[in-house]
């Protein structure tokens, strides 16, 4: 939910830091904070809001520094503003902390530091830390945060400098992700190697439980009890051009117009010779016993999840659910070794599916990631990953991540129906032909994204609307309204059609946008039926369909037109216009796209 970065070495730290933080700013927004060793001592800036007025309250301090830490913040503990902000010190201001995740146990430590007399400058469990490595330092700064560390419950990545221990930078990481970066006399922590692109493709991802002690020119990781152990390098695939805006104005438009080539990527990274390949980490033996998939995410990714368990049911014939993953733990799933559960992450580090992942693999089910994020927590922790080729995805809303989760989605079915012998040879040439033309038909929508304008320019000044939609058309419209929710704070909710008139149509009342997903041929009567059912109460009815399809037309204020397709595929298709709609809702409104109020990128609390 925040951000850390942390340096030593040769460059200027501040800017380092900066530059970091900027990067990282679409974790955590409400305010950010520095602390830079200089001269034997730790000086710590901090300010509520946007970096750039650290960047400002930082413009005339020149420190001369090697060894510094910053964090961006998103609140979980205490309002956010100078004195909540991150980099936290102790009392004696001989220590600084930065610090992502959430210590269950603070009320009780910060009971016990109060009455040692310690006295507390803010109202967030962080600051605990600090105190607690102020009272309990003894010298050797890695044995005072081993001891430090037992003491915590909950989840962490932090960072810490100790003014007795001036070149040196101090992390550890329990349930909450941190990397290191390798460089040239110089080295790095982050809670994401974007921040780190600049400055190095050479990593080491941290597992829970890890320390570490960064030097100028040395590394050295531990485990808690104080044992060196090693981590495998890794080098990033990413470069900085893909985590920076590229003329765009927002990185969300960046990201929904990179959709073609990411699908595109998707398919080439598990298509060879025509055929759906994810023999390298599904076998036969795996999946020939499988009766029941079960599909867990939060927010977007289940909403992909969705649009998976119909395309597994639909193509590979299994039989599949989908749960979100705050409550997957807590319905008591049946599970056994007959179950295979995957897990759809964007950041591979999402608190909620990582906890029901822990719970699955206990059962016994067969665990298999759906992520974005190579070495993220969740793909080390399944028992089968699945990597995505979306890139460096910034924009809080996702799109184009999505959209490689459904293409691993209907590849993977396919794969399996195969395998299971579920599927005849014509259809599934059919069906890898018709994925293989995704990207060239969304691309056709973006060539023409100026039409999605004037139903945008309608939503802005509405407070809210809804999305209805039958069969895959409901999965697409719940994601629709969830798109705008996010950017454009109007509330928005979606509907199965047939269910308006079991009560949510009392909400219909002249002037209210419903947009209508109506791309399932069979049931394209009943969508206009709906059609004209609100439009008698007053609405005003924005469609998507495929281009041809007049008797839609004729009953709709404004259509959207898209590719024709097969119907089990137009997910892939009529996403893209709601995309569309929510960015230049957002944008028309002049609410910044990327870095929507209250919401962080990757949610690492539950």
């Amino acid at each position: 939910m925040c951000g850390i970065v942390g340096y030593v070495g040769h460059r200027d730290t501040k800017e380092v830091i900066l530059h970091g933080l900027k990067t990282l700013e679409y974790r955590g927004y409400d305010s950010s904070g520095m602390a830079l060793m200089t001269n034997g001592e730790i000086i710590v800036e901090k300010k509520a809001g946007r970096i750039q007025n650290l960047e400002d309250s930082m413009s005339d301090k020149n420190f001369a520094s090697e060894v510094g830490i910053g964090h961006t913040r998103w609140a979980t503990h205490g309002v956010p503003s100078d004195k909540n902000s991150h980099p936290h010190y102790s009392m004696d201001k001989s220590v600084a902390v930065v610090h992502n995740g959430i210590i269950e146990n603070y009320q009780t430590l910060r009971k016990e530091l109060e009455d040692k007399g310690y006295v507390f400058a803010s109202d967030t469990d962080t600051e605990v830390i600090s105190q607690l490595v102020q009272d309990m330092y003894n010298g050797d700064i890695l044995d005072t945060i081993s001891k430090v560390l037992k003491k915590l419950e909950g989840s962490y990545a932090i960072g810490v400098l100790h003014k007795n221990h001036p070149d040196e930078l101090i992390c550890a990481r329990e349930h909450s992700p941190l990397v290191i970066g390798i460089g040239e006399k110089e080295n790095f922590i982050a809670s994401d190697v974007s921040a780190l692109l600049k400055y190095t493709k050479n990593v080491y991802y941290l597992e829970d439980g890890d320390m570490a002690v960064l030097k100028t020119q040395d590394i050295k990781i531990f485990d808690k009890e104080k044992n060196p152990i090693e981590r495998e390098k890794k080098s990033i695939e990413w470069n900085l051009e893909q985590a920076t805006k590229c003329g765009y104005p927002h990185f969300m438009l960046k990201e929904i117009f990179e959709q073609p080539q990411v699908v595109e990527e998707t398919f080439n990274k598990r298509v060879h010779n025509e055929k759906a390949d994810f023999s390298d980490i599904l076998s036969y033996e795996d999946i020939k016993h499988i009766d029941k998939i079960y599909i867990v995410a939060c927010g977007t990714a289940y909403h992909a999840g969705l649009q998976g368990q119909f395309a597994l049911q639909k193509i590979a014939k299994l039989n599949s659910a989908t749960d979100i993953a705050s409550e997957f733990r807590y319905n008591d799933p049946f599970i056994d070794n007959k179950t295979m559960v995957i897990f759809v992450s964007q950041s591979g580090e999402t608190s909620d599916t990582l906890a029901a992942l822990k719970e699955a693999k206990k059962k016994g089910a067969l665990t298999v990631a759906i992520t974005n994020v190579v070495g993220s927590t969740i793909s080390r922790e399944a028992d089968k990953t699945i990597y995505t080729m979306a890139g460096p995805e910034i924009a809080v809303a996702s799109t184009k991540a999505y959209l490689t989760q459904i293409t691993i989605f209907y590849l993977l079915a396919l794969y399996i129906a195969e395998l299971r012998n579920s599927i005849s040879k014509d259809e599934y040439k059919k069906y890898i032909s018709e994925i293989k033309n995704m990207p060239e038909k969304i691309q056709h929508i973006l060539d023409n994204s100026e039409i999605i304008k004037p139903a945008a320019e309608y939503f802005k000044d509405k407070t809210s609307g809804f999305y209805i939609g039958r069969g895959l058309d409901y999965k697409i419209a719940v994601e629709g309204s969830l798109k705008i929710k996010e950017v454009s704070y109007i509330h928005t909710e979606a509907f199965a059609s047939g269910e308006l008139k079991h009560g949510t149509i009392a909400l219909i009342e002249e002037g209210i946008p419903v947009v209508v997903i109506a791309t399932q041929r069979e049931l394209i009567d009943k969508s206009v039926s709906n059609i004209k059912e609100v439009k008698a109460r007053g609405a005003y009815v924005i469609s998507v369909g495929f281009e041809d399809c007049e008797n839609l037309k004729n009953v709709s204020d404004n259509f959207i037109g898209i590719p024709e397709c097969d119907d089990i595929f137009s997910g892939f298709l009529s996403i893209i216009p709601l995309q569309l709609l929510a960015y230049y809702t957002s944008s028309a409104k002049g609410i910044d796209v990327d870095k929507p109020r209250n919401l962080a990128k990757s949610v690492t609390v539950e």
